[in-house]
């Protein structure tokens, strides 16, 4: 998937969401499945909720309630904690004594870590 393409598959998937309509986002997800991997979905998915994020919070938040699938929405998990890990390892937190994850993905965070994830 070019560049071109990829801008319109996000653009696809942020109208649908703020359409909630979930046959209309649920056809998107089912085809872009098809095409991808399920982590570039969920990439997909992340950077379409940050453009939406900005315009209409209730869509973002419907979107995660009623039409992520929950393989997807584990794989966002699952990025995000990754991200946020790299972050808080950049700004001089360690692993495993300011923050860690459970055995489910959970990130578990002490107090100055949790007002770091925050303020960023």
């Amino acid at each position: 998937m070019n560049h071109l393409e990829l801008e319109q598959e996000i653009g696809k998937m942020a109208r649908a969401m703020m359409s909630r309509n979930s046959l209309i986002g649920k056809d998107l997800i089912a085809d872009l499945r098809g095409r991808l991997s399920v982590d570039s979905v969920a990439a997909l998915m992340i950077v379409s909720i940050e453009r939406l994020i900005w315009y209409d919070c209730e869509s973002v938040l419907w979107s995660l309630s009623y039409l992520i699938p929950a393989d997807v929405m584990e794989e966002i998990r699952r990025i995000t904690a990754l991200v946020v890990c790299q972050r808080l390892m950049g700004k001089g937190f360690v692993l495993g004594k300011d923050f860690s994850m459970d055995a489910t993905g959970q990130l578990l965070l002490s107090e100055n870590a949790k007002t770091a994830v925050v303020v960023a």
